[in-house]
């Protein structure tokens, strides 16, 4: 790589700067006010912002011949000769695109400024057949100008979906202008800054609603649009409005996007990010607003209106909190991507690459302390991720970023994160071991079930009922390779459903969410490596469904529990255990009690009292209670269109064609008290699978209506999810909560937390005496003698862990 390109990239210290500056030209530094220049400096100021950020699109200068930059040119071209090949550029037109027919509705004018900025990129980027083009620029101008004057001016009123209209639209157009400053008539250009002040004035509010505060990423996407509006027309306010925006100035601070929540939306202090008041989004809105806040961070950098808000610090930390522990080896957690997951063009892989992509350009300007090691983490996924090259899913700025982390001999990769983590504030658990993942998607009345509308995420119902990702090292591409469309809806993993069919979700206007009724949701940790996780399942509305459902995350099992699963609904109820895109032609066999199944599509089995089962190269199923275990293999053939039908996210309509096993225990119709209890063995081979059910390393301590507990002999680990006052393995519990104890030679360590919060108080009994307090934290008080008393505050704590360290 060349030293400019070297040097473009290189961080200027810990006040958020990038070498973005240095081939931007030089910025005068803040003299005081952030908002103090006039004139002829801020003209200046502005035009040199204004390089900044076409290079922040474009990438700056690169070697085309650079087969990474190669390959991402070859794509940008490509995309862009088709979009131009398709262009109406007919004096009489009435729209871009005959399939963008009619531009006056929301979706269609919003994106035609994107494929708009499409166009503008390829004649902005050198190495494009449009580079340059003079008729292509002269072409962008006049459809910039018919849109205006047709579907998009300040005369209108919003109608259809109010983001196009107040992010979507004029986000694009703001780039497109940024790119085509040089060309645009002036007139033209008061034009367009004329809409953008219309509908997107500040990033404070919503214009539609006034009285609606923006938050979370919708704040961050309007602050960047109204910095763009801001350069584009030299309006220092407006430039210090949108840094000031990011802070929330105007009302005290009360939306910062700088300050961690306590509800509704934002970063949380335990790592998770809501979006949407009740919906875990880390993956897709905690990407969009970390990647707003970094660009903003970069092009403001250095300049009067840099961001000089110390609690910037938030979204360094928010990095290592909220987003190291849900990208596996580059790709983004479908757990954490909301309805997002139904988008055929934003697959996990894509919404990693633009998690890395945000972390990076973060890191280009962040202390050293912080971004030393989000380039190293990054270098690891980089390098893991050889199913979806990054460079395969990256603009060209973004490769830039990469290759200088994958040039750098003194960046070593990161192995990958391991450890547990239960994200208490959004009703999700992540278990990371050296070779796999664990993820739980629940659900309870403080965070939503799912998320549908606009017309995604059709066939949601069920991916907040427990679904369990599992995540293999080695197969990179379960959740990424058609999964949603082709998967059975009604059987995803980790489940308890009735088998009845469900109405598709979302088919209106808008977007809607679903909380159930049930108050526990989530688990405790202990010593960062052992998790349980609690959820007392509700049916949807109109069913009498219910069951309490137990997970306990080990170094190399995961141990599922059910009881009380009961239904009068007359439908057959089942758990299912696995439901394994095995991809086109996957023939992985499955055994079952040591026997090898048919390995014929459409084979179906049914196995009483069955021990064991086992998927060649996933993972072993051991059934602790020698239930009904039932399989079936399958074909199945579905489309994107069939989850997703949204005017900009909309799906193909080409069919796909997947293979499936599942695995499920049948728990009859109507059934009443009914229960189940399996173990996961992630990456186990067929004879470990056997040998497992045979040694019974773990024991099933309880599994009924007062807890559900397990004991783990090798690490000396007891767990249990109490859901109500009671004992279990020698803990006595004096409320519902969830208690991990592991007893290693003299040294106790105790995890407690109440995932229903209902409780102030509790206490937990152990079974033994301890003489001394190693550690405790402020909210557990522990008195010693023949049967130690831990008392513990958890009222207020919302769900969180409480620890203590003790002492025999």
């Amino acid at each position: 790589m060349d030293m400019s390109r070297r040097s473009l990239l290189a961080a200027t210290g810990a006040t958020a700067a990038t070498a973005l500056v240095t081939s931007a030209g030089p910025v005068s530094a803040a003299p005081g006010p952030a908002d103090g220049a006039h004139g002829a400096s801020a003209a200046a100021d502005a035009a040199a912002l204004l390089e900044r950020a076409e290079t922040l699109l474009t990438g700056g200068a690169f070697d085309p011949a650079d087969p990474d930059f190669a390959q991402a040119l070859d794509t940008l071209g490509d995309t862009a000769r088709g979009l131009w090949d398709t262009l109406d550029r007919d004096a009489g037109r009435t729209a871009l695109w005959v399939d963008l027919a009619p531009v006056t509705d929301a979706g269609n004018f919003g994106q035609s400024y994107t494929r708009l900025r499409t166009l503008a990129l390829a004649w902005a980027t050198p190495g494009t057949p449009l580079a340059a083009d003079p008729d292509v620029a002269d072409a962008l101008v006049a459809a910039l100008r018919f849109v205006h004057d047709t579907a998009y001016h300040p005369g209108l009123p919003e109608k259809g979906n109010w983001w196009f209209w107040e992010i979507g639209a004029p986000r694009a157009l703001m780039d497109c202008c940024v790119l085509l400053r040089d060309r645009l008539p002036a007139a033209d250009l008061a034009a367009h800054l004329a809409v953008v002040d219309r509908f997107c004035p500040d990033a404070d509010r919503r214009t539609n609603s006034p009285a609606l505060a923006e938050t979370g990423a919708n704040r961050t996407d309007k602050a960047v649009i109204v910095a763009l509006r801001g350069l584009l027309g030299q309006d220092t306010a407006k430039l210090a409005s949108a840094r000031d925006a990011l802070s929330d100035v105007r009302d005290g601070g009360r939306n910062s996007l700088f300050r961690y929540a306590t509800s509704g939306d934002g970063f949380y202090e335990d790592g998770s990010f809501v979006q949407h008041d009740v919906v875990a989004y880390t993956g897709s809105y905690g990407t969009v607003l970390l990647g707003g806040a970094a660009y903003l961070l970069a092009l403001l950098a250095g300049s009067p209106w840099a961001v000089a808000d110390p609690e910037v610090s938030v979204m360094y930390e928010a990095v290592e909190r909220s987003f190291v522990p849900v990208v596996f080896d580059g790709l983004m957690m479908d757990a954490v991507r909301g309805r997002a997951v139904s988008r055929e063009r934003a697959g996990d892989h894509r919404d990693g690459a633009a998690a890395v992509a945000a972390i990076l350009l973060l890191a280009a300007g962040a202390p050293a302390a912080y971004a030393d090691r989000w380039r190293a983490v990054a270098k690891g996924w980089l390098t893991r991720n050889r199913t979806t090259p990054f460079t395969s899913l990256a603009t060209l700025p973004q490769i830039a970023l990469a290759k200088e982390v994958l040039g750098d001999s003194t960046v070593h990769a990161e192995p990958r994160t391991t450890g547990s983590a239960v994200f208490a504030d959004m009703d999700r658990v992540v278990h990371r071991r050296p070779g796999w993942a664990c993820t739980l998607s629940l659900s309870s009345k403080r965070i939503s079930a799912y998320e549908a509308g606009n017309g995604e995420n059709l066939h949601g119902w069920y991916t907040g009922d427990g679904m369990t990702y599992l995540y293999d090292a080695d197969d990179l591409g379960q959740f990424n390779d058609g999964f949603w469309p082709t998967v059975d809806p009604y059987r995803l993993p980790g489940t308890t459903v009735d088998t009845r069919r469900r109405a598709d979700l979302g088919t209106g206007g808008g977007t809607s969410t679903y909380r159930p009724a049930n108050a526990v949701a989530g688990g405790a940790v202990l010593q960062g490596r052992y998790a349980s996780a609690a959820m007392e399942l509700t049916g949807p509305p109109g069913t009498t469904l219910r069951a309490r459902k137990s997970w306990f995350l080990l170094d190399n099992a995961v141990i599922a529990l059910g009881s009380g699963i009961t239904s009068a609904d007359g439908y057959a109820v089942e758990t299912v255990l696995e439901n394994r895109n095995l991809g086109t032609g996957g023939r992985h066999r499955l055994t079952v009690d040591g026997f090898p199944q048919p390995v014929v599509q459409g084979s179906a089995a049914r196995f009483e009292r069955a021990r064991w089962a086992h998927i060649e190269d996933v993972s072993g199923y051991v059934l602790l209670d020698r239930g009904t275990l039932r399989t079936v293999r399958e074909e199945r053939t579905g489309s994107w269109r069939s989850v997703n039908t949204g005017a900009d996210t909309g799906g193909s309509s080409v069919e796909l064609t997947r293979r499936y096993l599942t695995l499920w225990v049948d728990h009859g119709v109507s059934p009443t008290d009914a229960r189940y209890a399996y173990v996961l063995l992630p990456g186990a081979s067929a004879a470990a699978t056997a040998l497992w059910s045979l040694s019974h390393p773990v024991r099933v301590l309880a599994n009924d209506a007062v807890a559900q507990g397990v004991e783990v002999r090798r690490p000396g680990l007891t767990a249990v999810n109490f859901w109500a006052g009671g004992s279990v393995g020698g803990i006595t519990a004096s409320g519902a909560c969830s208690v991990l104890v592991r007893r290693d030679g003299p040294r106790v360590s105790v995890a407690v937390a109440d995932p229903g919060r209902t409780l102030t108080s509790l206490t937990v009994e152990l079974p033994y005496r301890v003489r001394t307090v190693g550690h405790a934290d402020d909210t557990v008080s522990v008195t010693p003698g023949r049967r130690t008393l831990l008392t513990v505050a958890v009222g207020g704590s919302r769900g969180h862990t409480h620890r203590a360290e003790l002492v025999q």
